[in-house]
């Protein structure tokens, strides 16, 4: 049976990814180490797991599998995720897949090191819009359909 994983911490799109779950019937974990309000959906449950790097990555990693979706923006949480058959999605949409998890890993660590090279660099990331919001609410009915033909 299909799950529906979330890597809560500074997710902007749980309430969206709760709606389209109940639409589906799918069981959601929202998983973080504290701060969030838990949702009285039934399907919907909220894991707390311990303080500590990377606690609810492992938490989700050492569930997620085939037939599974996870969305996350956590690089490496997502490549052990597609490593191990589950669909992710990042906040916007974008599916890592077998085909693009190498490319998207180097990326992230190229830029983490030109980071590290210059302590000056600001982040510059770009904001979240209601385009991504759009696309990620499409991506995610798309990947819970096809985990449901699985």
């Amino acid at each position: 049976m299909t799950s529906l994983y979330i890597d809560a911490d500074a997710c902007p799109v749980k309430s969206e990814a709760e709606r389209v779950a109940t639409r589906h019937g799918v069981r959601m974990f929202v998983v973080s180490n504290g701060g969030l309000r838990p949702s009285q959906n039934p399907l919907v449950e909220t894991v707390i797991v311990p303080e500590g790097p990377d606690v609810a990555d492992m938490w989700i990693a050492d569930r997620a599998g085939p037939g599974d979706v996870v969305v996350t923006g956590d690089i490496p949480l997502a490549a052990k995720c597609v490593e191990a058959g589950a669909q992710v999605l990042k906040h916007n949409g974008e599916a890592l897949t077998a085909a693009n998890i190498g490319n998207v890993l180097a990326t992230r660590d190229l830029m983490a090191d030109l980071r590290a090279a210059d302590p000056f660099r600001q982040g510059g990331g770009k904001g979240f819009t209601k385009a991504d919001r759009s696309r990620f609410l499409d991506a995610l009915e798309r990947a819970l359909r096809a985990a449901a033909r699985a």
